[in-house]
């Protein structure tokens, strides 16, 4: 059988880029969420989309007898190479079929693109930055929440039977919120109310009517809060804007809170409603007329999100306000009756969020690796 990796351009080499998942569907699909396909259009947008002011990228169709089997994205991201001072690649935008040839085949056309701009190695899958979605998925027993990747099961050998490896852990934990207890022991919610008490933090609701407002002062906590994290690149606020008035639709403002101390933000949780549960009875990923009035008459019933951004100010980390932040979120869905939120992606060596989950016997649920492999 015949195999070919083609580089593809313009509209319609991104149409048909986009287009491969629906292509490669089989029985371990049964849990995939189709992603809205402008969605997935824009996060490709070289043109449109501020991610790429700083980056570049080549897309690659793999076809086996003209029939597409596979499909990656070869991304240079120079904002991360500059941040850390390093010449890492990225491959991301990751789907094959069950077949080693095949994954290697793509992966070594994305690494030639990547050799080719100087770059010392491949990471990923990181589609198309760490602020985007990341990392391969272990834990398979629920379907995937907004804004998360999810893949076949056999993806993981693909990737390491062409040579990568480990560079990285993303946890992911379900925080229960319909629960008398809500998820919080006694020591915790004694520490949290202390803690209130000793720091004089005072929580309010995210204010989306002055979103912009709001999003420039989360913006520099944020940068401020991940400067020092593993793989993170602060975005230009045209990125960070891009990115937030997109989330407007599915933000929860009763859930999501921005924290302060004498009227200065230090630290925010923004949490959104999971807008797959919808996006599951979409399989065409197409935004037909019917799609919008679904989405916008039924979102808001939607009794389960994702935290989807989290940031304290470093000056604020060792003073006990990470489980007063995990206690107000659980309060606040109990409160609203909410089924649940899930936190991640959480990298596995941040204490700092894994020991306040594990003081609430809340462990994790879902893993994404993200894999590393040296080019020269």
């Amino acid at each position: 059988m015949s195999l070919r990796v083609d580089a593809v351009e313009g509209r319609s080499g991104t149409r048909r880029f986009i287009d491969v998942p629906w292509r490669l569907q089989n029985e371990q699909w049964e849990k995939w969420v189709p992603p809205l396909r402008l969605v997935v259009a824009d996060a490709l947008d070289d043109r449109r989309n501020p991610f790429y002011r700083e980056a570049a990228r080549q897309l690659f169709v793999a076809e086996r007898d003209g029939r597409v089997v596979g499909r990656v994205a070869a991304i240079e991201n120079r904002a991360h190479n500059r941040h850390h001072d390093d010449r890492t690649g990225f491959f991301g935008f990751f789907e094959v079929e069950d077949e080693p040839e095949t994954a290697a085949a793509l992966l070594a056309a994305a690494e030639a693109w990547l050799t080719e701009r100087g770059l010392a190695s491949a990471r990923g899958p990181i589609s198309p930055s760490m602020n985007h979605e990341s990392g391969l998925l272990d834990g398979f027993d629920t379907p995937p929440m907004v804004m998360t990747p999810w893949n076949p099961s056999y993806y993981g050998a693909l990737v390491e039977g062409s040579g990568y490896e480990k560079a990285k852990d993303l946890l992911g934990y379900y925080i229960p919120g319909r629960t008398e207890t809500m998820a919080v022991p006694d020591r915790v919610r004694r520490l949290a109310e202390r803690t209130l008490k000793r720091t004089g933090v005072t929580f309010r609701e995210l204010d989306v009517a002055i979103l912009k407002r709001e999003a420039r002062k989360v913006l520099d906590l944020y940068c401020d809060a991940w400067a020092d994290n593993w793989g993170f690149v602060p975005p230009s606020w045209d990125e960070f804007w891009h990115t937030a008035k997109d989330l407007k639709t599915v933000l929860v403002p009763d859930f999501s809170f921005v924290a302060e101390v004498d009227g200065e933000i230090v630290g925010f949780m923004l949490i959104a409603r999971d807008i797959n549960r919808l996006l599951a009875e979409n399989p065409s990923g197409r935004l037909w007329p019917g799609t919008v009035f679904k989405l916008l008459t039924r979102l808001g019933k939607v009794e389960q999100g994702r935290i989807v951004l989290l940031g304290m100010r470093a000056e604020y980390r060792n003073r006990g306000l990470f489980p007063l932040f995990a206690f107000e979120a659980a309060r606040r869905g109990h409160e609203m009756g909410f089924d649940g939120a899930e936190a991640s992606w959480i990298l596995e060596d941040n204490e700092q969020l894994t020991a306040p989950l594990a003081a609430m016997n809340i462990e994790p649920y879902k893993t994404w690796r993200v894999y590393e492999k040296a080019l020269i």
